[in-house]
């Protein structure tokens, strides 16, 4: 009965990921009403978006110090992780920029709305990627892009425009579908809790930590997390690269 009691503390923070990502999906659609100040909208729909991103890094590891993990929390964290990491950055991506994409075809009564397609291409990636894990992963890797940090990758766009302007749209369509297939792809990832295991002890995390939260406070938290994401992004990247490279050594060697 105790255990059950402690599983609804990392079901908890599962179910508070899943909750932030669907505020992120209703307040990106207020962008819509026309008194409406678009830019804070999907600033706040994308900061929702890193809330809930913190409840889905605790909720492991929680899981694991109380020992309460379960097939339940799992299938949890997927559902809640399709909400937060799958819809709410296609909606956010759909209200920010899509939403006026259409096509006119001669003899329809409507137009297509393209943008509305081309928005789907991330739940569904993020469906995909998540089942496929949930069936079979590496406990040292990740197959694929994993799908929080390609969902902070498009919860990053609002902040992006606000500090620097609009991107194109052409841009922004390229980095969102390159983010969908890299979730999908079989490029593989390393997993940082992992790494954290085999070689950190606690006095290194605890450097780690001063050193990050020191670069918050002179660049600023959102430089500071942009940046780590984008280097894990192009992390695997250039490990399969170097992969690739060092096959085609080989072959011309033998």
């Amino acid at each position: 009965m105790k255990n059950i009691w402690r599983s609804w503390i990392p079901n908890g923070l599962s179910l508070g990921n899943l909750t932030f990502g669907f505020f992120s999906i209703i307040v990106s659609s207020q962008s819509l009403k026309p008194s409406s100040n678009d830019m804070n909208i999907f600033l706040i729909a994308g900061l929702l978006i890193m809330f809930a991103a913190l409840f889905d890094g605790l909720d492991g590891p929680v899981a694991r110090w109380l020992k309460v993990q379960s097939p339940l929390g799992a299938q949890l964290d997927s559902l809640a992780d399709l909400t937060t990491f799958g819809l709410a950055p296609g909606a956010l991506m759909y209200f920010m920029y899509l939403h006026e994409l259409r096509i006119t075809v001669p003899g329809w009564l409507y137009p297509i709305p393209t943008g509305l397609f081309i928005a789907s291409i991330f739940p569904i990636c993020a469906a995909f990627r998540l089942a496929r894990f949930n069936v079979s992963h590496d406990s040292r890797s990740f197959t694929g892009l994993p799908s929080p940090v390609a969902g902070l990758s498009i919860a990053f766009l609002p902040f992006f425009t606000k500090y620097n302007g609009k991107l194109p749209l052409s841009i922004t369509l390229a980095l969102f579908i390159v983010m969908a297939l890299l979730m999908v792809s079989n490029v593989r990832y390393s997993k940082p809790q992992a790494k954290v295991k085999t070689h950190f002890t606690i006095a290194r995390l605890v450097i780690f930590a001063l050193v990050i939260i020191s670069l918050m406070i002179w660049l600023g938290w959102y430089w500071v997390i942009l940046g780590v994401t984008i280097l894990y992004i192009f992390s695997g990247l250039i490990a399969l690269l170097l992969g690739l490279l060092q096959k085609l050594h080989y072959r011309l060697r033998g």
